[in-house]
C-alpha cells in the first residue's frame, strides 16, 4: 500500500505526526509507514526480539481521547486476536506508545484486493480462488461469534504468496457486545453495506454475507452493483435495487456465479445465504465443476481423452504365493502407462479394488469412468511364464487387443514393454521421444533383483507392521543383487520412514536410515518420479525442510503426473501449511486417478476440518463411513469435526469407536482425553492421561498425543514440554499444529510461535 503525502511530518488525512524511519517502539523499529486511513496509520516495522517483519497501526491522534473510538480501535485487536485462520491476519499485541494505542500485526507482502481489481481483469478461475479464502476465513469468524462489519476489497489483502487475509476488524462486534456501537449507526463503508446496516438496524453474520456478496460482483464486473451520486442515492439503491446482470459485464460468467451472488446479496436476511460455510460449499462446487466443464470445453472439438484401467493379473501358479508377481505385473504396466502424456490411467488402489471379483467389465469401467481395460492371467512355474493379456472397450465389451506369451523369466522385462506399446498403438496415441522411452525405460536388468523388487512394493501395500518389515527385507535383497537399483532404493526409503511413522521403528533411526536411501535413489536416476516423491515425503515429515518438500513433490509431478500419492501427500503438506485451496486441488487430481480410494475420500475430510470447514467435514466423513466402515482414521476427524460444532455426545461416540481399531487406539484415546477436558470433565480427561502413561511403558506412544491432553485441560507448561519431545522424536502429526483448532487457545504463546518457525510453518 502506499503511503500517503506528507507534509511537515505530518500525515494530511489526520492531525497525526508521521513517525521517523527508525524510530524504536517497545521492541518495534520503524521502517517506513506504507498507509493510512479513517482509523489509524499503519506502519511497517521491525520486531526487534523474534526478527520478524510486522505492521503497527496507531489510532489518529485526535481520537485517542475519545473513549468510544479508543474501544472502537481495540476492538479490533481483540476480534482478530481471538480469531486464529490462515485468511485472518494475525495479531500479535496491543499497546499504547504516548498515549496513542496501537496493533502490532503481521505484515503482508502483497497489496488491497481493491487494488488489484483496479490493476487487472479478473477471470471467474481467479475470483473462486480468492472468494473461497475470503468465504473460510469469513466461516471461521463467525463460528468464533465475531462480526466484520466493514467487508470490502480494502479490507482485503492480497499476499504475494497467493494467500488472502482478511483485516481491520474495526467495526468487528462480538455477537454478545452489544454496548459498543448502539443500533441506528451506520458505521462502515456505505456501498458495501448490507441493507439492515444502511438502515440503521442491528446487523449479524449475514450482513457479512451481503458484503461479500458485493466484492463478489466487484471482482467480476470491476464496478459496484448499487451507486449513486450522494450518500442518500447509494443507500436508497441498496434497499431497492437489483444489480445489473453479471453477464452485462462478463460474457463468460456461469449462470451459476449469478445466482450465488444474487443469493448473497438478497435484501431479506432469511433469504440470503445463512452461513458463510454455504456459500464456500457451493463456490467450491462451482470451481469443481468449472474445472471439469474446462476440461471438455478444450476437448470438445477433439476425441475424447484416452483412459484406461489395469486390473491386477489373475494367478494360474500351482504356488499361490506368486500372487505378488501378478500385482507387480499390473503395476508395473500401470507406472509405465503414466508417463503417457494425453493417456489418463487410473492408479493402483482403484484398479485393484476389484480383484478377486468376478464384475462385469462394463460395470468396472462405469465405475472407474474409464474407456478401456486391459486384464490377464499370470502362469509361473520356476523359470518359465505363461502371461495373457487382453485389452477390452467398457462400451461393448469388444476385444481392442490380445496376446498370449510363453517366455523365459528373463524376457518379462521385453513382455512389459510390448503390452505397454500395445495398448498405446490400439488407443492411437501418437509417443513423443521422451515419452517413449519412459515408457520403456528398464529400472534394473537382473530379473532376480526386480523379483525382489516386486515383493517389497506387494508387502507395503499391506501397510502393516509385518508388511512394511518384510518390504524392508525384500527390498534390501533387490538392492543386494543391483545396486544400481534406483527404484528399489526409493521404495526402501518409504518403507523404512512409513515403519518410523508408525511407531514400528525408533523415528529418528527410521528417518535417518530413509534418507539415505532416498538420496542413493535421487543419485543414481534423478528423472524418475517416485525418487524425488520419496525425497519430498523425507523432507516434509521428518526434516520439516518445507520448502524442499514443495520443490521435490512438484519435480515428482512433473515427471509423473498420474502419481495420485504424491498428488496426496503434497496435498497435507499444503494443508499444514494452511493453503487449503491448493490442497483440495491436489485432492481433486488424487481422486480423479483413485476414484474408489476410501483413504483419499477420509483425507478430504481431514482437510476440511483443519479448514474449519467442520459442516462439510461431518458431510464427507459420514459418507467415508458408509463406504467403508473399517477405515479407522474416518472416525477420528468425525469425532474432532463433531467437537467443534459443540456436538459433544457425537464426538465422544466416534472418538470411542476409533478406540477398537489397533492403528490408531492411542490417538483416539488423546482425542477422548482433549474432549472430556474441553467438555469440562477434567477427571476423565485425567484417566485418558494416565491410560496412555501406562501404555508406554509397554509400546511407543506418541508425546504428541500426551500433549494434546495437556493442551484440552490449559497445562500449558506440561502441553509445551511435551510438544517439545514431540518435536524431537517428529510426531506424525506435529505438522497440523499451525492449523489445527484443537491448539487455538496456545497460539497467543511465544512458545507457540518459537515451535512454528523451528518447524518452518511461519517465517
Amino acid at each position: 500500500m502506499a503511503s500517503e503525502p506528507e507534509e511537515n511530518g505530518l500525515d494530511k488525512t489526520r492531525s497525526f505526526r508521521v513517525l521517523a524511519n527508525g524510530t524504536v517502539i517497545s521492541h518495534y523499529k520503524i521502517i517506513e509507514k506504507i498507509g493510512s486511513g479513517g482509523m489509524g496509520v499503519v506502519y511497517k516495522a521491525e520486531d526487534t526480539k523474534l526478527r520478524r517483519k510486522v505492521a503497527l497501526k496507531f489510532l489518529p491522534s485526535e481520537y485517542a481521547s475519545e473513549p468510544q473510538l479508543k474501544a472502537r480501535f481495540t476492538r479490533e485487536a481483540q476480534a482478530a486476536a481471538a480469531l486464529n485462520h490462515p485468511n485472518i491476519i494475525t495479531v500479535y499485541e496491543v499497546a499504547d506508545y504516548q498515549s496513542k494505542p496501537y496493533i502490532a500485526m503481521e505484515y503482508v507482502e502483497g497489496e488491497p484486493l481493491k487494488d488489484l481489481i483496479a490493476r487487472k481483469e479478473l477471470s471467474v478461475g481467479e475470483v473462486l480462488d480468492v472468494a473461497l479464502q475470503i468465504s473460510g476465513g469469513l466461516a471461521a469468524a463467525h463460528q468464533a461469534g465475531i462480526i466484520h462489519r466493514d467487508i470490502k476489497p480494502q479490507n482485503i489483502l492480497m499476499g504475494k504468496d497467493g494467500r488472502v487475509r482478511i483485516c481491520d476488524f474495526g467495526l468487528a462486534k462480538a455477537k454478545k457486545d452489544v454496548t459498543l456501537t448502539q443500533a441506528g449507526s451506520t458505521l462502515g463503508t456505505i456501498a458495501y453495506m448490507s441493507p439492515e446496516q444502511a438502515q440503521g438496524r442491528e446487523a449479524d453474520h449475514r450482513s457479512d454475507i451481503f458484503s461479500f456478496g458485493v466484492v463478489l460482483y466487484e471482482m467480476i464486473a470491476g464496478r459496484l452493483p448499487f451507486k449513486g451520486e450522494h450518500e442518500a442515492a447509494v443507500i436508497h439503491s441498496i434497499i431497492e435495487d437489483v444489480p445489473e446482470p453479471l453477464a452485462r459485464y462478463k460474457s463468460d460468467v456461469p449462470g451459476e456465479f449469478q445466482r450465488i451472488v444474487g443469493k448473497a446479496m438478497e435484501k431479506s436476511r432469511e433469504v440470503r445465504y445463512q452461513h458463510a460455510d454455504d456459500l464456500g460449499a457451493d463456490l467450491r462446487r462451482l470451481k469443481t465443476e468449472l474445472q471439469r466443464g474446462e476440461t471438455r470445453t478444450l476437448e470438445s472439438a477433439k476425441k475424447p481423452r484416452p483412459s484406461i484401467a489395469v486390473l491386477p493379473f489373475t494367478n494360474l501358479s500351482a504356488d499361490k504365493e506368486q500372487e505378488y508377481f501378478c500385482d507387480g505385473m499390473a503395476e508395473e504396466i500401470i507406472n509405465a502407462l503414466s508417463h503417457v502424456k494425453g493417456l489418463r490411467v487410473v492408479a493402483r488402489t482403484s484398479a485393484f479394488a476389484f480383484k478377486g471379483k468376478s464384475e462385469d467389465i462394463r460395470e468396472i469401467g462405469k465405475k472407474l469412468n474409464v474407456e478401456t481395460v486391459l486384464e490377464g492371467s499370470v502362469r509361473k512355474e520356476r523359470n518359465r511364464l505363461r502371461i495373457t493379456a487382453q485389452l477390452v472397450n467398457v462400451t461393448d465389451g469388444y476385444h481392442l487387443w490380445s496376446e498370449k506369451y510363453d517366455r523365459n523369466m528373463e524376457d518379462i522385462f521385453a513382455i512389459q514393454d510390448e503390452i505397454s506399446l500395445a495398448i498405446v498403438d490400439k488407443l492411437k496415441i501418437k509417443l513423443l521421444g521422451k515419452e517413449k522411452e519412459a515408457l520403456v525405460k528398464r529400472h534394473t536388468d537382473d530379473p532376480e533383483a526386480y523379483n525382489f523388487y516386486l515383493k517389497g512394493r506387494y508387502f507395503w501395500n499391506k501397510r502393516t507392521e509385518d508388511g512394511l518389515k518384510k518390504s524392508v527385507e525384500n527390498l534390501k535383497l533387490a538392492i543386494k543383487k543391483d545396486p544400481e537399483f534406483a527404484l528399489a532404493y526409493a521404495g526402501l526409503a518409504d518403507s523404512v520412514s512409513t515403519l518410523g511413522f508408525y511407531g514400528f521403528l525408533p523415528r529418528k533411526d527410521a528417518f535417518t536410515e530413509a534418507k539415505l536411501e532416498a538420496v542413493k535413489a535421487l543419485e543414481i536416476d534423478d528423472t524418475v518420479g517416485e525418487t524425488h516423491a520419496a525425497m519430498a515425503n523425507i523432507k516434509a515429515w521428518c526434516e520439516w525442510d518445507l520448502e524442499g518438500a514443495e520443490r521435490d513433490y512438484r519435480r515428482a509431478l512433473e515427471l509423473n503426473p498420474s502419481d495420485a500419492e504424491a498428488h496426496h501427500m503434497y496435498a497435507h503438506l499444503l494443508e499444514g501449511l494452511g493453503r487449503f485451496d491448493e490442497a483440495f486441488r491436489e485432492m481433486d487430481l488424487a481422486l480423479e486417478l483413485e476414484p474408489l480410494s476410501i483413504n483419499l475420500n477420509s483425507c478430504i475430510g481431514q482437510i476440511l476440518f483443519a479448514a474449519r470447514r467442520f459442516d462439510e467435514a461431518i458431510d464427507q466423513l459420514q459418507k467415508t463411513i458408509e463406504m467403508d466402515p473399517n477405515l479407522s482414521l474416518s472416525y477420528l476427524w468425525l469425532g474432532r469435526a463433531y467437537l467443534q460444532k459443540g456436538m459433544h455426545s457425537q464426538a465422544i461416540e466416534s472418538f470411542e469407536k476409533g478406540t477398537t481399531f489397533i492403528e490408531i487406539r492411542t490417538m483416539s484415546i488423546a482425542a477422548l482425553g482433549y474432549a472430556y477436558a474441553v467438555i469440562g470433565k477434567k477427571n476423565d480427561a485425567q484417566n485418558r492421561l494416565d491410560q496412555l502413561k501406562d501404555l508406554s511403558k509397554k509400546k511407543y506412544v506418541d508425546p504428541f498425543d500426551i500433549a494434546l491432553i495437556y493442551v484440552g485441560l490449559g497445562e500449558k507448561e506440561l502441553a509445551f514440554e511435551w510438544l517439545e519431545k514431540a518435536y524431537e522424536e517428529r510426531s506424525m502429526y506435529m505438522f497440523l499444529i499451525k492449523v489445527d483448532p484443537f491448539f487455538d487457545n496456545l497460539r497467543s504463546d511465544p512458545r507457540y510461535i518459537s515451535l512454528l518457525e523451528k518447524m518452518g510453518l511461519v517465517k
